[in-house]
């Protein structure tokens, strides 16, 4: 059969699902404004620069002719359908966010948003920050509400000491002072 009647697959073999961390089922995807504010410019920047570019060039190679071995057209697609594919899921996800701004919040308790600073039995100490799903960076100290060790400081107090349980057995880490301040973005480094 002549390859120009075949029709291509909207699920290629090549195509991998988004390597995200799920949301929790019946739960509001929580975030700081500074994550929203990132996940909005990329959304805007797929959509109003990326898609139309690539848009552009895929028909551009579609008028050249044998659509088989034109790289353009094929390479052109695929990278169309991984720009579909994000646009969907920042749409998804922004579909179901909760903007939760820690700034002004006075207080010791631990909540969404809180810059924690911990110590552990060996006197360790460290600051992380309890951020959405979508904002976690663990070489910034940035963790996700949902983290085992976020689910153990949350609702705590500076001078607690909570218990984490961890694969080397449970371990407590001691509250040595919780802050909310404005993150720092992601381009900030």
């Amino acid at each position: 059969m002549n390859k120009a009647f075949t029709r291509e697959s909207e699920n290629d073999d090549d195509e991998e699902p988004e390597a995200v961390a799920p949301l929790v089922v019946g739960q509001k995807n929580y975030i700081t404004p500074g994550g929203y504010a990132r996940l909005k410019a990329e959304l805007d920047r797929l959509v109003d620069k990326e898609r139309p570019e690539v848009v552009g060039i895929v028909s551009w190679a579609a008028g050249n002719g044998d659509r088989s071995e034109n790289g353009d057209y094929i390479y052109g697609k695929k990278r169309l359908r991984e720009i579909d594919r994000r646009i969907r899921f920042l749409v998804k996800r922004l579909d179901l966010t909760e903007v939760v701004d820690p700034a002004g919040r006075d207080s010791d308790q631990v909540f969404f948003g809180a810059t924690v600073t911990i110590a552990n039995q060996r006197g360790k100490t460290r600051k992380v920050s309890i951020v959405g799903i979508d904002e976690t960076d663990t070489t910034r100290g940035y963790i996700s509400w949902i983290s085992p060790m976020a689910r153990a400081l949350l609702k705590a107090r500076a001078g607690d000491t909570v218990t984490l349980v961890t694969p080397a057995g449970p371990e407590e880490i001691e509250i040595l002072d919780v802050r909310y301040e404005p993150l720092a973005s992601a381009n900030d480094s």
